[in-house]
C-alpha cells in the first residue's frame, strides 16, 4: 500500500475502512463485510477496489471537496438581491421569489434567496412563540363550516381610504369562497356581503366567528328576558337562524386559525399586490380580489376535502333575503297611532291588514337598501313618514323656553288692589323688665 498524508474522516468512514481492510487481509469474506456495513456484496467489491487503488482516500466519497452540481450561476444571487433592494425591499423571501420568477424570469430557490437576504440585511426572520394547542380535524365537506372574520387595515397604504376586508374561508379546503372590501365592519355591511355569498354559493351549515358584538351580545340578559327564558342575540345571529345557519362562537383567535393566519398573509401580500397594480379604490380592489387575487391564493393554498360532496343548501322561496337580512327594532304605537324611531315619526294609516291598537309592539325593519318598514304579527303595516307629531302635550309645551323678545318683568299690582289698601303697621316696641324687679 502507498503511504498517505493526513485525511479528514468521519467515524463512520473510519469504521467502514477497518472492515474493508479486514476483507483485503482475508480476515473476513465479502458476505460478512456486507452484513456488518449493511451493504450489498457488489458494493463491498467496489469499495475494496477503490481502497486498493487509492488507499485510505478510496473510502471517502468522490464528490467531497468538489463544487456542487446545484450551485447558483455566478452573479445570479447578486442580481436577484439588487432587484429586491430596488423594487421589493419589504417583501418576504417566498413572495419576492415569486415576483422574480414571474416578472423578471430569474429562477432561484427560495431557501438560497432567503439565506442571501438575511446575509445582506434585507430581511430578518420572524421569531414565533410556540404554544401548545389541541388539533382540530377539518370538516369533511365544503360548506359545512365557513370561518368568517374581518380586518380593518390601511390596505391602500395611504393612497385610498382605510377600510375593512371581510373574508369567508371554507374549513374543509382552506379556499376563500368570498372576500370583499367594505367601509367599516358593521352589521349592515356584513349582511350585504353575506347576501352576496349566499346568492353565489347557497346556504352553508355553520359560520365560525369570534365574540365581536356583531355576533354576540356582550351583556347579561334583562329581568324580562330571564323571565321569558330568552337569550339575547344579535341581528346577524337572528338572521342566520331564520336561514337555518348556525353561528358558532370561537373562544380564542387560535380556534379559527385559518382565517386569522390568513390575514397575516393578506396584510403582507395583498397590500403589496395592490401597490404593484396601482389600485387605490375599494371598487377596483374588489374587482382585483375576484378576478386575480382569490384564484391565485386558492391555487397555492387550497387542499382537497376529505369528502367530495358539497354541503351548501339552496335558497328556498320562503327565504326572502330582503326581509331576513335587515335590522329590526321594537317600538310602541302611541295613542295617536304614531311610531317614533331615530327621532323620526311614522303615522300608521287606518287601513291595515291586521288590527293595530295603541301600545302594541311593532318592529321597525331597516333593509339593506335603507328602506324602512313596520311589521306587526308577520304582516307589514301601511304608514307614511311625518316630520312631527300632530300635536304636543301640554307638559312638553311648558318645557319650551320663553321668547328672547319678551324679557322678564316683575308683576306690580295696580293702585286699587287690596294689597295696597292695608298698609302694614310696625309692631309696638317691647320693654324688657329686669329680673330683680320681678322678685
Amino acid at each position: 500500500m502507498e503511504s498517505e498524508g493526513l485525511l479528514t474522516m468521519s467515524m463512520k468512514e473510519a469504521d467502514r475502512l477497518r472492515v474493508i481492510y479486514n476483507v483485503l487481509e482475508g480476515k473476513i469474506n465479502q458476505r460478512i463485510a456486507g452484513q456488518q456495513l449493511d451493504r450489498s456484496r457488489r458494493q463491498i467489491i467496489r469499495l475494496c477496489k477503490r481502497v486498493r487503488l487509492k488507499g485510505h482516500r478510496g473510502i471517502i466519497h468522490g464528490l467531497r471537496g468538489q463544487p456542487s452540481n446545484h450551485q447558483l450561476t455566478a452573479g445570479l444571487l447578486d442580481k436577484a438581491l439588487d432587484l429586491i433592494k430596488a423594487k421589493y425591499g419589504d417583501f418576504g423571501p417566498t413572495f419576492a421569489n415569486e415576483k422574480l420568477l414571474k416578472l423578471h424570469k430569474l429562477k432561484i430557490s427560495t431557501l438560497a434567496l432567503r439565506v442571501g437576504m438575511i446575509e445582506a440585511g434585507i430581511w430578518k426572520p420572524k421569531k414565533h412563540k410556540v404554544k401548545h394547542r389541541a388539533w382540530r380535524e377539518r370538516r369533511p365537506c365544503v360548506g359545512m363550516l365557513i370561518q368568517l372574520d374581518g380586518s380593518e387595515h390601511d390596505w391602500f397604504e395611504g393612497r385610498g381610504p382605510k377600510c375593512a376586508l371581510l373574508v369567508y374561508i371554507d374549513d374543509a379546503t382552506s379556499r376563500i369562497l368570498h372576500a370583499e372590501f367594505v367601509n367599516v365592519e358593521d352589521t349592515l355591511n356584513l349582511m350585504r356581503s353575506t347576501k352576496t355569498y349566499l346568492l353565489r354559493h347557497g346556504r352553508n351549515i355553520a359560520f365560525y366567528v369570534d365574540k365581536d358584538s356583531i355576533y354576540n351580545v356582550n351583556r347579561q340578559a334583562t329581568i324580562e328576558e330571564e323571565l321569558r327564558d330568552i337569550h339575547p342575540i344579535t341581528q346577524f345571529t337572528r338572521a342566520m337562524g331564520e336561514l337555518g345557519i348556525e353561528v358558532i362562537l370561537a373562544h380564542s383567535p387560535q380556534a379559527k386559525g385559518r382565517v386569522e393566519r390568513g390575514f397575516d398573509t393578506h396584510q403582507d401580500r395583498l397590500v403589496k399586490e395592490l401597490r404593484l397594480a396601482g389600485i387605490s379604490t375599494m371598487e377596483a380592489a374588489n374587482k382585483f380580489l375576484l378576478e386575480v387575487y382569490i384564484p391565485d391564493h386558492n391555487e397555492r393554498c387550497a387542499c382537497e376535502p376529505a369528502s367530495p360532496g358539497d354541503a351548501h343548501r339552496p335558497l328556498l322561496k320562503s327565504h326572502r333575503l330582503d326581509e331576513i337580512l335587515s335590522l329590526r327594532t321594537e317600538r310602541t304605537v302611541f295613542n295617536d297611532f304614531t311610531v317614533r324611531f331615530q327621532n323620526k315619526f311614522f303615522q300608521v294609516l287606518p287601513d291595515q291588514p291586521v288590527r293595530v291598537r295603541p301600545k302594541d309592539k311593532v318592529l321597525v325593519e331597516i333593509r339593506l337598501d335603507d328602506s324602512k318598514h313596520l311589521r306587526f304579527k308577520d304582516q307589514y303595516l301601511n304608514f307614511k313618514p311625518i316630520e312631527k307629531r300632530p300635536y304636543k302635550p301640554y307638559y312638553e309645551a311648558c318645557k319650551q323656553p320663553a321668547a328672547a323678545s319678551m324679557p322678564f318683568k316683575p308683576y306690580a299690582p295696580p293702585q286699587g288692589h287690596p294689597w295696597r289698601r292695608y298698609a302694614l303697621q310696625a309692631p309696638p316696641p317691647v320693654t324688657l323688665t329686669p329680673a330683680s324687679a320681678l322678685r
